[in-house]
């Protein structure tokens, strides 16, 4: 979708632009798979700039919102591990740690919202991962009753940007959650960029950024989202 760096995304997390097609990724990938220069890797990976691997097709929307859904999910799985052992106060914890807090989400995920633990996130698992309900069962096991609220706050938002990606048509679907994207977008990148500074301090996760950044644009050119799955 653009050309901005990991770091450049977390400093700025909502101002960017699309800079190129989907047959410029494919014209990116196939430089990447096929190194016509000979070059290295890192100068390979700054000439294709962060695409590594193929797009779908761009009139796909449903396979690309599905994984935009993955993404995210995946992304607040570690999250939510990360708040039951408040990394905010205790940053670099121990491999048994980490062990520990992901058993401890896992078990309570199954007895709370019948989440059985999966090796590899799914589209099923991630929709009832992203929901009000799910993050009220793991706020029960973070201590905070101030970090429970901005958990909270994090998904209601969350939860009222996605109706605008997983949309065939937003404008006809979901207007009035269209015309607040921008200001609930803006106030989750400042959640991110403010509490969860843990984690966000200078790396941001493509698809956290394609929903931060660029929903609103790409619905004003297309229509839908139709571009979730370009890499980059």
């Amino acid at each position: 979708l653009c050309d901005c760096t990991r770091s450049e995304a977390s400093q700025n997390l909502i101002f960017h632009s699309i800079t190129r097609s989907h047959e410029e990724n494919l014209e990116r990938y196939e430089i990447w798979r096929t190194n016509p220069y000979h070059e290295t890797a890192e100068q390979l990976r700054d000439r294709v700039k962060g695409v590594s691997a193929k797009a779908f097709i761009e009139t796909l929307p449903s396979i690309d919102a599905l994984h935009c859904d993955i993404g995210n999910a995946t992304e607040f799985y570690k999250l939510f591990q990360d708040e039951i052992g408040e990394m905010h106060k205790h940053p670099n914890p121990s491999k048994e740690e980490k062990k520990r807090r992901q058993a401890l989400l896992d078990k309570h995920l199954r007895k709370k919202m019948n989440l059985k633990p999966v090796m590899r996130m799914n589209g099923n698992f991630a929709r009832k991962l992203m929901t009000n309900e799910t993050v009220e069962a793991v706020c029960e096991l973070i201590p905070s009753e101030e970090r429970r609220e901005i958990l909270r706050e994090l998904m209601h938002l969350y939860t009222l940007m996605k109706p605008v990606w997983r949309s065939t048509f937003p404008l006809r679907e979901c207007p009035e959650l269209l015309c607040q994207y921008s200001f609930n977008s803006q106030r989750f990148a400042e959640l991110l960029h403010t509490e969860f500074k843990y984690r966000y301090d200078g790396k941001i996760t493509n698809y956290l950024h394609k929903t931060l950044a660029h929903v609103p644009e790409i619905i004003e050119r297309d229509g839908s989202i139709g571009a979730w799955a370009s890499e980059g």
